[in-house]
C-alpha cells in the first residue's frame, strides 16, 4: 500500500478522549511510517450538535499529542456532494423510501424476536405502489431513506483481525438519510472517502458491522474494487470496564492535559495499551512510528488505567532531555546558564512537569528552611565550614567530608539536616547537583541558626 492516505473524522460534539487519541495517533502514525497522508475530517453533517468550540478543541488536543494533519475538512460544507450521490443512488434502486415510524420499527422488531427470528427490517417499503407513497406523504408522512443491501458475504482482509467476513443477509437495510432530510454519517463518510482517494481506514473495532455495508456503498458508487483497506483496532475501556464516551468527559485529552499528564506519556498509552508491545516512555512519536504495528493490536478490549498513565508520565519526564523542555522551562522563566543543569538535576524527582516551578525556587529564589530541634550548632558549623566558590559537582562531598571529620555525625544525622535546611524538603534531587546551583550566598543565608 504505497503513500497510503488514511483519515480521522471525530464528531464535533464533545471533548475528544483517549479512546478517540488511539483512532487518530494510529492512522498519524500509520502516515508517517509509511510517508503517506493524515486528514482530519470533521464529520459535522449533525448542525445541532456539532459546535465549533468542540472542533476547535479538537485541534488543541491533536496538536498537543504532536498530530498535525495534512488537510482538514469539513463535512457541513460538501452537502452538494452528498446530495448527488443520493440521486445516483436512487437511480440505481439501491435507495428506497420508508415510512414506518420509530414506534412502527420497535414493534417489528419485537414481533420477530418474539418468533425466534432476527430483528432485521422487512423491506415492507419496497412494496409500496407510488399511489402508498403519495397517499402515505399526503397524511405528513416523510420518508427516511434505507440503502438496499445484496444478500451477500462480503469479505476484506482486516490489517487488525485478518481474514474477515460479514453475511449481509443478516443486517437491516441501513438509513442513509433521515425523515428531516440530514444525513447519517455513512454515506458522507463513503462519498468523502472515495472524493479524497482514502487508501486505508483505521478505526475502532465497534465499526466492524459497518464495514460490509460500507463495502457494498462503495461499490455502489465507486464500482468494484473502490473500498480502501481496513484495520479495526481493539477498544479502550475505563479501569472499571466503562465503555469511555465524548458526553461524559470521562479520560478527555483536555482534561488529561490539565492534570500535568505529558503529552508523550498520553500518545504512548493511546497506541501501546491492548498491544503486544510493553508499555514504556518514548522520548519521541518517531519511537512510536518505529515500532508501530498493526497486526500487534490485540483483539480484546483493553481497560485503561489512569493510574498506570500517572506512572508513565512521571517516567516519561525522567527520561527527556533539556533541548525536549528548554522552551517549556523558558515559559516559567526557567533559562540561563542554571536551566541545563537544574533540568537535568530535578527531572528525576517530577511527577508532573509543573514540579519545576517549586525546584526552581529551591535553587533561584526564596525558600523557609527547616531546622529541627538540635541541629542549631551543626548548621552553624556548616555555614562556618561552607567553601569558598567557584562549586561544580564536587564540592558537596569535598564539605560534608570535612563536616563528618569535625562534628563526627554521619550518614542521616549529616546529611538530613543539610537538607532539610537548604531545601526545606524531606527529600528530593542529589544536592551533589542542587547545591552549586543554589550557590553560596543563599546556602549561607539557609544555614543560619533559626529560633535556637
Amino acid at each position: 500500500m504505497p503513500h497510503p492516505i488514511v483519515r480521522f473524522a471525530p464528531s464535533p460534539t464533545g471533548a475528544i478522549h483517549i479512546g478517540n487519541a488511539r483512532t487518530a495517533l494510529l492512522n498519524f502514525l500509520y502516515s508517517k511510517k509509511h510517508h503517506g497522508e493524515f486528514i482530519l475530517r470533521f464529520d459535522d453533517t449533525d448542525v445541532e450538535r456539532s459546535k465549533e468550540e468542540y472542533a476547535e478543541a479538537i485541534e488543541v488536543d491533536l496538536a498537543w499529542l504532536g498530530v498535525v494533519p495534512d488537510r482538514v475538512l469539513r463535512q457541513s460544507q460538501r452537502f452538494a456532494f452528498y446530495d448527488e450521490a443520493a440521486q445516483r443512488l436512487r437511480r440505481a434502486g439501491r435507495l428506497y423510501p420508508c415510512y414506518e415510524s420509530a414506534e412502527e420499527l420497535d414493534r417489528k422488531r419485537k414481533r420477530q424476536q418474539a418468533r425466534g427470528l432476527p430483528p432485521v427490517y422487512d423491506r415492507a417499503a419496497l412494496t409500496l405502489s407510488a399511489e402508498d407513497r403519495a397517499s402515505l406523504e399526503a397524511e405528513g408522512k416523510r420518508p427516511h431513506w434505507r440503502f438496499r443491501l445484496d444478500p451477500k458475504i462480503i469479505r476484506w482482509d482486516d490489517l487488525v483481525r485478518g481474514e474477515s467476513h460479514i453475511d449481509s443477509a443478516s443486517l437491516s437495510d441501513p438509513v442513509l438519510i433521515r425523515a428531516d432530510g440530514s444525513y447519517l454519517y455513512t454515506l458522507p463518510s463513503v462519498v468523502d472517502d472515495l472524493d479524497q482517494k482514502v487508501t486505508l481506514i483505521i478505526r475502532g473495532e465497534d465499526h466492524v458491522t459497518n464495514t460490509a455495508v460500507q463495502i457494498q456503498l462503495f461499490e455502489a458508487l465507486g464500482g468494484a474494487g473502490a473500498a480502501p483497506h481496513f484495520a479495526h483496532h481493539n477498544l479502550l475501556s475505563s479501569a472499571s470496564g466503562e465503555g469511555l464516551s465524548k458526553r461524559s468527559g470521562a479520560l478527555s485529552i483536555g482534561g488529561l492535559r490539565d492534570q500535568g499528564v505529558e503529552a508523550l506519556a498520553v500518545a504512548a498509552a493511546a497506541v501501546l495499551i491492548g498491544s503486544s508491545t510493553a508499555l514504556h516512555p518514548v522520548a519521541s512519536l518517531d519511537e512510536l512510528i518505529k515500532s508501530l504495528d498493526l497486526a500487534q493490536i490485540s483483539r480484546t478490549q483493553t481497560r485503561f488505567d489512569p493510574a498506570e498513565l500517572a506512572a508513565l508520565s512521571a517516567r516519561t519526564l525522567h527520561g527527556l532531555d533539556f533541548e525536549a523542555v528548554r522552551e517549556r522551562l523558558a515559559a516559567h522563566d526557567i533559562a540561563g546558564h542554571k536551566a541545563q543543569p537544574f533540568w537535568l538535576a530535578v527531572r528525576g524527582n517530577l511527577t508532573t512537569f509543573l514540579d519545576v516551578i517549586q525546584w526552581w525556587r529551591v535553587v533561584d529564589g526564596e525558600i523557609e528552611p527547616s531546622v529541627e530541634d538540635g541541629d542549631g550548632e551543626f548548621l552553624a558549623d556548616a555555614a562556618a565550614s561552607l567553601p569558598e566558590e567557584p562549586w561544580d559537582e564536587t564540592v558537596w562531598a569535598a564539605w560534608t567530608s570535612a563536616l563528618k571529620a569535625t562534628t563526627g555525625r554521619k550518614g542521616k544525622a549529616l546529611f538530613h539536616p543539610l537538607r532539610l535546611a537548604l531545601t526545606g524538603r524531606e527529600n528530593g534531587p542529589e544536592l551533589a547537583l542542587l547545591l552549586p546551583l543554589i550557590g553560596r550566598i543563599r546556602a549561607l543565608d539557609r544555614l543560619s541558626v533559626r529560633g535556637a
